[in-house]
């Protein structure tokens, strides 16, 4: 009788991992990709991501081929969105997949890894959520710790349920910045008479508002003072070109918002003396490039989703008892106190 029931390697030639989540999510599986394309030379790993995180693992050597769900499926009508969700899990059919990895709680991965008929379909524990019997999809069920686990290990989770066991030097993020993206860069810094190495760099926003500290403002001025040059940088959406043009006010910074794209926001990390930002993408995304940052948290918590191998990252919080709640704000206000208590005193600009 064997002690449990790993997977013999030997049947698997073709595996998908499923990670229908945003961009952060998608940074921290890519160690999962590592170890899994590592089994073997012959080994082919593929991706099943959402169409806007594409640009993680574009350039990842250890992903073979990224499917996509585009996000916009789900406005259309009901038989126009029946045909293109069954044409998406036709395509994964069809390749015939040996082993199928999902790492997010939701019903579409699960629905996706059915229809896959993989031999091996594994999957985190839906603990009585989602569609009935969910749970029998899977061949192999991942437990949900009850103790707070870094997100990286949480994936990580679901190799060792299968009887992969990384080593601490097998669970570094991946993310490359291509010599292009790094080129414009230096081009705009040349531009701008910034200097490599000599510039802070802020990014002060995020989907989730209630993450966001707001006296960025204050920290920017600050800054500005000590003569120091300062590039701010955000997405594209309104509230972000705005929330950086209150920090900027009259300040002689340089304003990036909306104006580079994921790889150039890589590189302008990697060329910056400090970086300061929120609990967000662009946090992991300096985690993966070992940069010097300084994040803000407030309601999220940095076990589960702060520095991962970073020894040059620190967290500026808080010691509100409460936190972290996990809520959009306090009490579901979308403002979160222990964010907003943070003074801009509190932070150590030489450390």
């Amino acid at each position: 009788m064997n002690y449990t029931n790993y997977i013999d390697f030997k049947d698997v030639k073709k595996i998908l991992v499923i990670k229908l989540r945003h961009l952060g999510d998608v940074l921290l599986t890519t160690p999962v990709f590592y170890n899994l394309k590592n089994i073997s030379k012959d080994v082919k790993v593929d991706a099943f991501i959402y169409e806007d995180s594409k640009d993680i693992l574009k350039n990842n050597p250890y992903v073979d081929e990224i499917l996509t769900y585009d996000r916009a499926i789900k406005k259309l009508g009901f038989f126009k969105r029946l045909i293109k969700e069954l044409k998406i899990l036709r395509n994964i059919k069809k390749r015939k997949y040996d082993l199928v990895i999902n790492l997010t709680e939701g019903d579409r991965g699960a629905i996706a890894a059915y229809f896959s008929k993989a031999k091996y379909r594994v999957g985190i524990d839906p603990e009585k959520k989602g569609f009935f019997k969910k749970k029998k999809i899977f061949s192999h069920i991942v437990k949900n710790p009850k103790t707070k686990r870094h997100i990286v290990e949480k994936n990580l989770d679901a190799l060792r349920r299968i009887g992969i066991f990384p080593k601490e030097e097998d669970k570094k993020l991946h993310f490359n910045v291509s010599d292009l993206a790094k080129e414009k860069i230096q081009k705009i810094l040349d531009e701008n008479n910034i200097s490599t190495n000599n510039y802070i760099l802020i990014h002060p926003s995020t989907r989730w508002r209630f993450k966001c500290f707001d006296k960025f403002d204050q920290l920017a001025k600050l800054l500005h003072e000590k003569n120091e040059k300062i590039i701010v940088v955000s997405g594209k959406q309104d509230y972000e070109i705005d929330m950086v043009k209150k920090i900027i006010n009259d300040l002689p910074i340089l304003n990036l918002a909306g104006k580079v794209n994921i790889e150039e926001l890589a590189a302008l990390i990697l060329f910056s003396k400090k970086f300061y930002c929120v609990d967000s993408f662009s946090f992991h995304l300096s985690s993966a490039l070992k940069s010097n940052v300084r994040a803000f948290f407030g309601p999220t918590c940095e076990i589960g989703f702060g520095p991962w191998q970073n020894e040059n990252a620190k967290i500026i919080k808080s010691n509100f008892s409460c936190r972290p709640c996990s809520l959009d704000g306090c009490g579901g206000s979308k403002v979160s106190e222990c964010l907003t208590s943070i003074s801009v005193k509190d932070i150590d600009l030489n450390d």
